[in-house]
């Protein structure tokens, strides 16, 4: 079964170490040995998860040499900031109704001599 995009973006974010790896590649292109450096594991272990970060599209990985530099890709995480802003503004809309609702409550209240 092949996933959407979006739901391969959101599982490779499930992981703590990922994230880590994403906020490290966010200041620049380094190489897989120093992305590994602060986790206590192998490197299969490191390289399972630039897979699941590559399928997602998240990174990008390359081979100059012996130097296998990883570089962040930032579309997919735009597309999840596109996806949760359109649901920020419903959110954002609902409580400014509600907003309105309780001001009306309380001019309702003021008007009737009721106090909370």
């Amino acid at each position: 079964m092949v996933a959407d995009q979006l739901s391969l973006t959101f599982s490779a974010l499930a992981d703590p170490t990922r994230r880590a790896i994403l906020s490290r590649l966010s200041r620049g292109e380094t190489s897989v040995t120093e992305l590994a450096r602060p986790f206590d594991m192998t490197m299969p272990g490191i390289s399972k998860h630039l897979k699941v970060l590559e399928r997602a599209g998240l990174i990008a990985r390359g081979r100059v040499a012996q130097w296998r530099p990883c570089r962040l890709e930032a579309q997919p995480l735009k597309n999840v900031a596109d996806w949760v802003d359109h649901y920020r503004r419903i959110w954002e809309e609902s409580f400014d109704r509600l907003n309105e609702y309780l001001k009306e409550i309380q001019s309702k209240e003021k008007r009737h001599g009721r106090k909370k």
